[in-house]
């Protein structure tokens, strides 16, 4: 079942790279918080590094204006997560998160089998904003397109 609006963000743990690889869950990263996570098919990939990622990084101000912290999730480890966010100049503030095997996408209802491209499963390219670990906005892409979880979709979404 996949996660809609009003709903509550599932238990997982994920991962993050700060002096070494450090395990965070979700109620940890939206108890008490504005946060917006959108998630990439894969790091490195052309449109989550040529369009999704630096859409984010060039918008932090804008986010932060808002009080909204924004995390970036793909189904890779936690290194290639830290490899990606500085190759891309990835600002503090934006964190880097690592879904290693999939679990937090498959609980969001938001994974997909992504073998024919040599990929195994991943997760689903999407968007979301929660306000204390419950989905306020939830925006996911159709297959191949990259329109409804940029950043500036997002900030005109959450207002």
């Amino acid at each position: 079942m996949t996660i809609k609006t009003g709903d509550r963000i599932p238990q997982a743990t994920l991962n993050t790279f700060k002096d070494g690889v450090q395990a965070i869950t979700t109620d940890e990263l939206f108890k008490g918080r504005k946060i917006v996570l959108f998630s990439v098919p894969g790091a490195f990939t052309p449109t989550c590094s040529a369009k999704h990622l630096p859409g984010y990084v060039e918008k932090m101000d804008a986010f932060k204006a808002k009080g909204v912290e924004v995390a970036c999730m793909s189904v890779n480890d936690a290194f290639v997560m830290d490899a990606w966010g500085k190759n891309q100049h990835v600002p503090d503030g934006l964190t880097m998160l690592a879904d290693g095997n999939g679990a937090f996408a498959e609980a969001l209802g938001l994974k997909f089998d992504a073998s024919a491209f040599g990929m195994g499963e991943r997760a689903k390219r999407f968007a979301l904003y929660a306000e204390d670990g419950v989905v306020k906005v939830l925006h996911v892409e159709a297959p191949g397109e990259f329109k409804v979880s940029s950043a500036e979709a997002m900030l005109e979404a959450i207002g």
